[in-house]
C-alpha cells in the first residue's frame, strides 16, 4: 500500500478499512491455488472499477478473509454484495469444476462477518485524540456501545 494510505476525494479524505470473513457455499473446501489466483485477480480489477480496493485476502479451504479500503458512500453492505456478486460470477465462468462442487448453485453463503479496522488506534487512542485537539474541548456525552 502507498505511504499515505488514505483516499482522497474532492471535498474529503478518508481511510475506511473493513475487514470481512465469507464462507463458501455449504462450507465446501472450494480454496484451490488455481481458485484463489483467480480470485486475486478478479479482487484487484473490482478495486479499478468499483473503489472497493482489496488490501489484503487469505483464504482457508472453506472461507476467504477481505481486508478492504473503500470510500465512504459505499456502506459495507454494498461492498460485500459488490465483491461477492461479482467474485461468484467470475469464479464459476473460470472454474467451472467449482461450480459443480457447489452442485450448480451459488458459491458464497448468504451471511458474512464484518468489523472495521483502525489504522491509527483503538477507541481509546482515537478518544485521547479527539480530546487533544481544543483548548477547550468538553465531553458532551459518552454511550455503551451496543452489543446485540
Amino acid at each position: 500500500m502507498k505511504e499515505d494510505k488514505h483516499i482522497y476525494k474532492s471535498h474529503n479524505k478518508s481511510l475506511l478499512l473493513y475487514h470481512f470473513v465469507c464462507p463458501a457455499k455449504y462450507r465446501r473446501d472450494v480454496f484451490t491455488d488455481t481458485v484463489e489466483k483467480s480470485l486475486k485477480e478478479i479482487c484487484i480489477g473490482i478495486g479499478k472499477r468499483y473503489e472497493i480496493y482489496t488490501i489484503e485476502l487469505g483464504a482457508d479451504e472453506n472461507h476467504v478473509h477481505f481486508l478492504i479500503q473503500s470510500v465512504p458512500v459505499k456502506s459495507p453492505t454494498q461492498i460485500i454484495k459488490t465483491v461477492k456478486s461479482i467474485t461468484a460470477r467470475k469464479i464459476f465462468e473460470r472454474h467451472p469444476e467449482v461450480k459443480q462442487k457447489l452442485w450448480g448453485g451459488k458459491f458464497w453463503m448468504s451471511g458474512y462477518y464484518v468489523n472495521t479496522v483502525g489504522q491509527y488506534g483503538n477507541l481509546d487512542t482515537v478518544e485521547k485524540y479527539v480530546k487533544n485537539q481544543g483548548k477547550k474541548y468538553k465531553k458532551i456525552y459518552r454511550s455503551q456501545l451496543e452489543l446485540f
